[in-house]
């Protein structure tokens, strides 16, 4: 019996020896590692931002940690997230190989496509794109404004009566369609069945992806052949890359070259252009592009939307002050241009504080170095995960005059003037900040004047206390809330 238990602790203590992590030398301090799950158990999976939070006060701004066997670091806080991103954006601006996310995408597209020549040539042509289809101009303005109205019309409907989970739906519908405009060339009906599948599709992808299903993908590879939850995202980027391979064939029969009418048929006349001449651009790379940017367009500018309402529902003295402002710039209540915003420093205030409180992105698209480097003193590998919490930078106490609480002040100077304080992130830094920046902006705006021009937006008595904490994902959203919608007297 004795040499029984002696065999069994000997055997235990040499699989211990044999699974155990090492710290690489001189690497950022962090947790102690436990074999085979490295620092999984150290955090809440569900949302693990307190748990950074905790770790940053104890081991530093620039904390390592393991996933598995895999190491990581997290960058807390402004400095440390620019010196990385920014500074150092050559070593840092890679993207994750060996990860659920990585392996659904194939690697493919803009967003997770790993830094390189390919990824440099295909965000280029994003931004050109972008920039001929009216980006930061009237013709995009016009394409906004025609989803306004259609949300407006929606809106309407609902005068005098509340609702809860109708604005999350609405939101995220109207960001998609101005998306499948700019991609498709086309605009689908709020309760289109093809619209209602992707959105139901990519919301819970994204949702596994950033659950505990992935942790285990990404932790134990001898379980991914196993038909566990996973695997349903798989299944969903099969359909959803199906349905990219539909449009660009439908493109394929009706195109004229040279006379592109979306961003379809730009990349496809860019495949023309570029012949037998080896290059990154292949159909292959276009169904996951697609894919990319209807995502990057969507749940973002959405659940930004739902957090500024759910504000402005709460702080009626905010939206009184926003809609007087709106008021003395657009006398009669005429149509806005994305121009008028240099003359509402007040609502630019107030869509950032949104952006900021909203913290949509708290963890950016994970990073990777692409070679040994330094940061902060410390040893960097080739290959190690890199985390900016963005969430630190927007609530960092010495870059907010009010870290902790929804005030647009945080955002004007002493003249009442907007301004810009460096520690504003939402969309990350360096060259991999989000290539929708400028499309989301103009939406924001254009959205958010039409809509306060028209309603006022009122938290009901019977609702009770608002609770504003947020639900954790790749993207954070506010949680379902009601509304009341009233037409403003001056309509």
């Amino acid at each position: 019996m004795v040499g029984s238990l002696v065999l069994l602790w000997i055997c235990f203590s040499l699989l211990f020896f044999l699974l155990r992590t090492q710290r690489p030398k001189n690497f950022p301090p962090g947790p102690r590692i436990l074999p085979l799950f490295g620092n999984l158990l150290q955090l809440n999976l569900a949302n693990p931002m307190k748990d950074l939070e905790r770790l940053s006060k104890q081991y530093g701004k620039v904390f390592g940690f393991f996933i598995g066997s895999k190491p990581a670091v997290v960058l807390t806080g402004v400095e440390n997230i620019k010196e990385a991103l920014v500074n150092k954006a050559g070593d840092f601006s890679g993207r994750p190989l060996d990860m659920l996310i990585s392996h659904v995408t194939e690697s493919k597209g803009v967003i997770l496509a790993n830094y390189g020549p390919s990824w440099k040539d295909h965000r280029r042509f994003a931004l050109m794109t972008l920039r001929n289809f009216g980006l930061g101009k009237q013709s995009m303005e016009q394409r906004i404004l025609v989803e306004v109205s259609h949300v407006t019309t929606c809106l309407e409907r609902s005068v005098g009566k509340k609702f809860n989970t109708f604005p999350q739906t609405l939101f995220h519908k109207a960001a998609s369609n101005i998306v499948c405009a700019i991609l498709f060339g086309v605009r689908y009906d709020y309760e289109d069945a093809f619209l209602l599948s992707v959105i139901n599709m990519i919301t819970d992808s994204t949702k596994i992806a950033n659950g505990p299903w992935a942790m285990i993908y990404d932790t134990f590879p001898m379980l991914r052949g196993l038909p566990l939850p996973f695997q349903r995202a798989f299944k969903n980027f099969d359909k959803l890359k199906e349905m990219s391979c539909n449009m660009i064939s439908q493109h394929k029969k009706t195109r004229t070259p040279g006379q592109p009418r979306d961003f379809i048929d730009c990349y496809l006349d860019e495949l023309e252009k570029r012949g037998d001449d080896p290059s990154s651009f292949h159909e292959s790379q276009l169904v996951m592009y697609i894919l990319d940017l209807y995502l990057a367009g969507t749940d973002t500018t959405s659940n930004t939307l739902l957090t500024a309402f759910l504000y402005l529902s709460t702080h009626p003295d905010i939206q009184e002050r926003c809609q007087q402002e709106i008021d003395e710039v657009l006398q009669d209540n005429k149509c806005p241009s994305f121009e008028d915003r240099h003359k509402m420093p007040y609502v630019q205030a107030v869509i950032h504080e949104s952006q900021r409180v909203g913290d949509i992105v708290p963890l950016s698209v994970f990073h990777s170095t692409v070679t040994d480097t330094k940061l902060m003193g410390y040893n960097i590998p080739k290959g190690t995960l890199v985390i900016p919490n963005l969430s630190s930078a927007l609530k960092q106490e010495n870059q907010w005059k009010f870290p902790h609480e929804f005030n647009p002040s945080n955002f004007l100077d002493d003249q009442g003037q907007f301004v810009k304080p460096e520690a504003f992130m939402p969309f990350s830094v360096g060259p991999r900040m989000c290539l929708g920046e400028g499309l989301a902006r103009m939406e924001l705006f254009l959205f958010l004047v039409c809509l306060l021009q028209r309603f006022k937006f009122v938290w009901p008595e019977d609702a009770g206390k608002p609770d504003y904490t947020p639900v954790f994902g790749v993207t954070l959203s506010p949680r379902p809330y009601k509304m009341d919608v009233r037409l403003r007297k001056n309509n």
